[in-house]
């Protein structure tokens, strides 16, 4: 069972890289770099690799890759596990949300709203994609908690926990999709991270004012969660209180450096981390036998 768990923390680790790849793409302009067409680049199943449609097959390529590897997880997960084990519902949940980030970005491509796309359908499908990422990692985070020995989530046996919980966690997705929007008008309209709040500003413009407000209600709902959790402060619940702290920084420097691609995914990067953190500690804080969060650690 630790080479299973091992082997899902590398399938969560390989789909944060796919999800920063799919930022790089964002943040260069290169989505239209296959043109209209999905699944092959230019009607070619490998292209000529240069430019944005380098870029834009090498995140295709990359996902496709994530796919199989959520796959074989599932796999491996209902061969070493018994009937009714936990683990076997996080790896299908895993499964749901890997294809439905393939069908997400399909249509993204095949509607064309990429690069220079400024539509009301493009605000939209972002934050959506977003959020189905955020489902994604969620159910990967619980198959390795389960897969470790976690127990049952009980959401009615402390209703204070479970409120934090929900709250928390609607706070850093509300979080998160604000600032996937802010990323789309950091590409399109790039002000060095400034707002612009003129009536003549792009909506997308103006709503970059949401992003960092949100952010310091989330990270002081994202403190008390974690102080919550139950069993004492576990590996996840410290490394929540880091990453909180370290979002609001990396959020604050990226602003001051001009909002820089290299930059942008670190706090991408930090932003995923943070949501896999607040799950493994979510559910610590909610599970019925506690005290099997401490062996997460993908060293164990």
């Amino acid at each position: 069972m630790a080479r299973l768990v091992g082997y899902a923390w590398g399938v969560l680790l390989f789909n944060i890289i796919v999800i920063l790849l799919g930022a790089l793409v964002r943040a260069t302009g290169s989505g239209a770099g296959c043109g209209r067409s999905w699944p092959t680049c230019d009607g070619a199943v490998v292209p000529e690799l240069e430019g944005a449609t380098a870029i834009e097959f090498t995140h295709r390529g990359a996902s496709a890759i994530a796919l199989v590897l959520v796959a074989v997880l599932a796999i491996l997960v209902w061969r070493n596990t018994a009937k009714g084990h936990r683990a076997r519902t996080g790896a299908v949940l895993s499964m749901v949300a890997i294809v439905g980030e393939a069908l997400i970005g399909a249509m993204i491509v095949l509607a064309e709203w990429v690069a220079d796309d400024v539509s009301l359908a493009r605000a939209v499908s972002v934050p959506l994609h977003l959020v189905n990422t955020l489902f994604l990692l969620a159910a990967l985070a619980l198959t390795i908690f389960w897969l470790s020995g976690g127990g049952k989530l009980d959401m009615r046996a402390r209703p204070g926990v479970t409120r934090a919980v929900v709250a928390g966690g609607a706070a850093l997705v509300l979080i998160a999709a604000t600032g996937a929007i802010t990323a789309l008008a950091d590409t399109l309209f790039p002000k060095g991270g400034g707002v612009d709040l003129s009536a003549e500003a792009h909506f997308l413009s103006r709503l970059r004012v949401v992003h960092p407000v949100l952010a310091v209600f989330a990270s002081a709902t994202g403190w008390w969660a974690a102080s919550r959790s139950d069993g004492g402060r576990t590996w996840t619940a410290d490394l929540l209180f880091v990453l909180v702290g370290l979002m609001l920084v990396t959020g604050a420097v990226n602003v001051a450096l001009g909002v820089p691609v290299w930059m942008q995914l670190v706090h991408l990067a930090l932003a995923d981390t943070l949501w896999v953190a607040y799950v493994l500690t979510s559910a610590g804080a909610l599970q019925t036998s506690p005290a099997t969060a401490s062996r997460l650690s993908p060293s164990r």
